[in-house]
């Protein structure tokens, strides 16, 4: 297979993955059904002993009734030397989370370990991300020109909004290797989930497991509803098991 032609924005030893694992579309499918999306997979998370779970109090979401299912391309930032004065002068960014968008196929949700304070994605970066048919992005830090990403629809979970350029005050280290997200471990290929009530990562390895326990609540939740519903009395349906 030829490898993908890069942008050149990171080094390409940066770069620890050019292709990711993939999970089959109908899996994604099924995950995207869920009624409770990431409520039954934070569940379903607890039943199984992972940890996955980032409350919208951490990282809230840009766009109201946002949801989003997809597999994470990953990009980790750290904090740029050498001054911010001294770097805007040399004038030569060392942001690269393009590369990831170069790298993501369709429906890939961009995952960004970033700082808090500077921009780790602005509106060029989100027009870009868009046009590459990225689902949405999940930034631990901080991002600008927010009436960019609103009016592209494109969905953005993160720590605010900044009007301070990460050009000269990060860089990207990596590209498809390890980040963390609100002291969660993602590796590229991860599941992703988003909705207005936070953020869910499931790891790779474990996606068929969280999904079989996941459907599980949401037919117990689908049944509950039901029963209520119908006017079931409280004391019958305290005493009914439905997951």
């Amino acid at each position: 297979m030829t490898e993908k032609k890069l942008t050149g924005r990171v080094p390409r030893d940066a770069i620890r993955r050019m292709e990711l694992p993939r999970l089959d579309p109908g899996v994604l499918a099924r995950f995207a059904a869920l009624e409770d999306l990431t409520g039954t997979l934070s569940d379903a998370l607890d039943q199984l002993g992972l940890r996955g779970a980032v409350p919208a109090m951490e990282l809230p979401p840009n766009l109201p009734g946002a949801r989003v299912v997809g597999q994470a391309v990953t990009v980790r930032n750290v904090e740029r030397t050498g001054g911010v004065t001294r770097n805007a002068e040399d004038g030569k960014s060392r942001m690269g989370e393009q590369e990831a968008y170069n790298l993501a196929g369709p429906g890939d949700v961009v995952v960004i370990e970033g700082l808090p304070d500077a921009s780790n994605m602005g509106g060029q970066s989100a027009t870009l991300a868009q046009r590459a048919g990225c689902a949405g992005a999940i930034i631990d830090g901080a991002y600008r020109d927010p009436q960019v990403s609103r009016e592209l629809g494109l969905p953005l979970w993160a720590r605010g909004v900044t009007p301070i350029t990460g050009k000269w005050r990060l860089q990207t280290a990596e590209i498809n290797g390890r980040v963390r997200i609100a002291g969660v471990s993602v590796d590229a290929g991860d599941l992703v989930a988003a909705d207005e009530a936070g953020v869910v990562f499931v790891p790779f390895e474990q996606v068929e497991a969280v999904l079989r326990a996941a459907e599980h609540i949401d037919q117990g939740d689908a049944r509950q509803r039901s029963d209520i519903a119908a006017g079931i009395d409280q004391a019958a349906l305290a005493q009914t098991k439905y997951k």
